[in-house]
């Protein structure tokens, strides 16, 4: 099996990146923005047209949420339309598509873990052009799966866990909101239920059912109390105050409840699931 791996620059692609090299059951090509540029599509064909791989992975996301509000264009550019041509130009090689997508789907108004089959009610445009490239993925390759995951940190780039450590290395207080309430997933174990999802196709292709599914980690908390254990697992000496989102005036409205309901991913291929403390402390272990 071959997997072509697009994105690799971010968090989830440089930790498949780094679960590849001990990896026997396929062979990789990972791409980043310099290999693949995902802003035109006569760049997307011709990469794709000469590339033998049997999987896909998207992990290529426009991801500054805030800015996205002024700048949709692009950010449908790459969260909608580079999907929809990666789709189509997978599948006119008869191959699958693995895209990634987001809690911000949802306008998490509710009180109820999210299941793939409630309706998407996103209302920021990164919600929207990511809903919009779930639609194109499914409309374009019949052999897809779609992972809405959240609130992902990882020891690479840009994350909450890493901006709290940060900033203990200059404070000794910090105000976390606390009425923002889900699950971290840390990119690593989100990689390494991909792999296990393509390992068990490769055995048996059947195992392949198109459709959206959530993956997080397991359990519940508000960003404080992410916070206030980031810290605590660090050994490090900082109070964290709760406040309200409202302290925070952004451009983009920030989910209230985001919890994702894990069921049909764990259930379909068989996964286990690490809860949400016991991988932050994985996480803050390989930072140290």
């Amino acid at each position: 099996m071959k997997i072509l791996i697009v994105g690799g620059e971010g968090q989830l692609g440089s930790s498949l990146s780094a679960l590849s090299e001990t990896t026997e059951f396929a062979e990789f090509e990972i791409t980043t923005i310099n290999q693949l540029d995902l802003s035109k599509e006569e760049n997307i064909k011709n990469y794709l047209t000469a590339t033998h791989f049997d999987y896909i992975i998207n992990c290529s996301a426009y991801t500054a949420v805030d800015k996205a509000e002024t700048d949709k264009q692009t950010a449908r550019l790459i969260n909608a339309l580079a999907p929809q041509w990666l789709a189509r130009y997978a599948f006119e090689k008869g191959a699958g598509i693995i895209h990634i997508s987001t809690d911000y789907v949802f306008d998490g108004t509710g009180n109820l873990p999210l299941t793939p089959e409630m309706p998407a009610h996103p209302d920021t445009v990164y919600g929207e052009t990511k809903l919009e490239g779930e639609l194109l993925v499914a409309q374009e390759n019949s052999k897809h799966i779609i992972i809405r995951t959240s609130w992902l940190y990882s020891p690479y780039g840009n994350n909450f866990v890493k901006t709290m450590l940060a900033q203990a290395s200059k404070k000794t207080e910090v105000k976390v909101v606390y009425d923002q309430v889900g699950t971290p997933t840390l990119a690593a174990d989100l990689a390494a239920a991909i792999l296990q999802i393509l390992e068990q196709v490769k055995q048996k292709p059947s195992l392949f059912v198109p459709g959206i599914y959530h993956y997080s980690n397991l359990g519940v908390c508000s960003w404080f109390d992410f916070a206030q254990m980031i810290f605590r697992f660090s050994s490090l000496p900082v109070e964290v105050h709760p406040v309200r989102s409202s302290a925070y005036i952004t451009a983009a409205h920030r989910p209230p409840y985001s919890v994702m309901d894990t069921y049909k991913i764990r259930h379909q291929f068989n996964l286990e699931i690490p809860y949400w403390t016991d991988s932050l402390k994985k996480c803050l272990k390989e930072l140290s």
